[in-house]
């Protein structure tokens, strides 16, 4: 049995987490973590009133010597310093909390080449999401005017999503960089165009009542490409994370994005 630490228990995404992972044959919960967190057991909370796990506020009370993958649904600021003690005690990082900076994700591959440890980060685990992502880049091929719309809930916290970013930098491997639209627009409103990466657009919207979802819009001479992919409940992303959890610890690197363990 693999045995899991889920840190960012409290979280939505991490309460779903912790339950895949009970219900799962091949998993054992070992711990739970969350600084934030008042509990000192899982069966403090009514959920899990049942289940006799640890629940950890500081990483260094966690016992890593029961722990083979740490999955882990946090927070930007914290997700880095989770990353990075997960691989130096040879635990595998399945990370889905985005916001880690580029020179960040390059230090954190070090350290799992030097320490010969496998590890994911994924900007999505829905598999529905990961297809958009291929289609996405394959159409940008044919299709370089493209514009990124992702839709969240508004308890996020970064902008752009995970996702969107990864889907900008995939189509950039196949588009030339251009600039798209009017070359004289002018922004009446600031932002009003969104972000710009390497001449695409990415928009982000925050409301109740979404999860996450993207659509990636395509325009050509006399025609338009829509991919679009929605997750309308947490659950959707559990069968990628349980895949990632079973598969990561035959790999001794760091890898970025879902589609590599498929």
């Amino acid at each position: 049995m693999v045995k899991i630490l889920v840190a960012g228990f409290k979280g939505r995404m991490g309460n779903t987490t912790t339950k895949m992972v009970l219900e799962n044959a091949d998993f054992e919960l070992t711990g739970v973590y969350d600084p934030n967190a008042s509990e000192k057991n899982l069966n403090e909370l009514s959920d899990f009133k049942n289940e006799d796990v640890p629940a950890y506020t500081k990483l260094a009370d966690i016992d890593v010597n029961s722990i083979d993958v740490w999955i882990d649904f946090t927070s930007p600021a914290s997700v880095y310093e989770n990353a990075k003690f997960a691989l130096l005690h040879d635990i595998s990082p399945v990370i889905g909390t985005t916001g880690l900076a580029d020179d960040q994700v390059a230090e954190l591959k070090e350290i799992a080449k030097k320490n010969k440890v496998g590890g994911l980060i994924a900007p999505n685990f829905g598999i529905s999401a990961v297809l958009l992502m291929q289609f996405a880049q394959q159409a940008a091929k044919y299709f370089p005017d493209v514009e990124i719309i992702e839709m969240h809930h508004d308890k996020k916290l970064d902008a752009p999503s995970g996702t969107a970013l990864n889907t900008a930098k995939l189509i950039s491997e196949v588009r030339k960089q251009k600039i798209q639209g009017n070359p004289e627009e002018k922004e009446s409103l600031i932002g009003a165009r969104g972000a710009d990466y390497e001449g695409m657009r990415i928009h982000s919207v925050r409301l109740p009542g979404y999860v996450a979802h993207e659509q990636v819009l395509f325009g050509g001479q006399g025609e338009a490409l829509t991919i679009r992919q929605d997750s309308f409940d947490r659950i959707s992303f559990m069968s990628g994370v349980a895949v990632a959890a079973k598969k990561i610890g035959d790999y001794d690197e760091l890898l970025v994005g879902l589609e590599n363990l498929l």
